[in-house]
């Protein structure tokens, strides 16, 4: 069964990490945790990557919906502190 929420923290800030593996042919919100210390940066750069400085900025606690996700692995989470993250729940399920 394809898991509908979850959540991701980024091992090492400055190295990009997929939100996930699951396939989402739907909408997905994304909302930085609460405990983070930095901020979260989520997105794609077209090259599989992303990074603080051309991500979509999420402070603690911002919420993000996307329309479409096809597939988790297509989307990136970056941090400014080790530990940080990301939690995402499938919407229209």
């Amino acid at each position: 069964m394809t898991a509908l929420s979850g959540q991701k923290t980024v091992t090492t800030a400055g190295s990009a990490e997929t939100l996930g593996t699951e396939i989402i042919n739907g909408p997905v919100m994304v909302k930085a945790l609460s405990s983070n210390s930095g901020a979260v940066t989520i997105g794609n750069d077209g090259a599989n990557d992303i990074t603080i400085s051309n991500g979509l900025l999420l402070a603690a606690g911002d919420i993000v919906v996307f329309d479409f996700v096809g597939h988790l692995a297509s989307l990136y989470v970056d941090a400014e502190s080790d530990g940080d993250g990301v939690s995402w729940l499938m919407l229209n399920v």
